[in-house]
């Protein structure tokens, strides 16, 4: 079941003396968590509402409303961000990262099980998909050579094996 909540970035510090907050963003831009006028902190998921964010230095620079001044905005320090499902536009074929963990791979030649995804390792390059549970670990590049198929509907991601892989 796909979650409702997808954590997006931490807050890691005040910035300035009006209330900002620094972000560090868990998404493939920083530029994505500015979209959003309605963020989630904490586990418990109380909203709240965004007056203005910016990127800054790979970071994202976000006031919040109702947080004024430096006391409150360090009260949010190391909370985590999260938001929720439906406020996301993604492109068409795209999804969330934490949607694939726990997905079954199967090879696209034989349909043999060769585990599930453990990990995604975020790479300059591409990412990498760590599949633990069949008879090795494996270590697969997130790539269209490699990736046949990802359905998220049926829980499995097929892979085309090479030699060596």
């Amino acid at each position: 079941m796909l979650q409702q909540y997808l954590e997006v970035g931490k807050v890691t510090n005040v910035h300035g003396l009006m209330g900002e907050v620094r972000v560090q963003p868990w998404a493939d831009s920083p530029d994505f968590l500015c979209k959003f006028k309605t963020l989630y902190v904490d586990k418990a998921h109380w909203p709240i509402e965004v007056e203005r964010a910016r990127v800054h230095k790979n970071m994202v620079i976000i006031k919040f409303k109702g947080v004024t001044d430096v006391p409150s905005a360090l009260a949010m320090r190391n909370a985590i961000l999260y938001i929720d499902r439906a406020d996301a536009k993604l492109p068409e074929g795209s999804f969330f990262l934490a949607d694939i963990y726990g997905l079954e791979v199967r090879d696209a030649q034989s349909g043999e099980v060769l585990g599930k995804i453990a990990d995604v390792l975020t790479l300059p390059a591409n990412n990498v998909y760590v599949v633990k549970g069949g008879a090795r670990e494996l270590m697969i590049p997130a790539v269209p050579q490699f990736i046949a198929e990802t359905n998220l509907e049926e829980g499995f991601v097929r892979v085309n094996m090479m030699e060596g892989l």
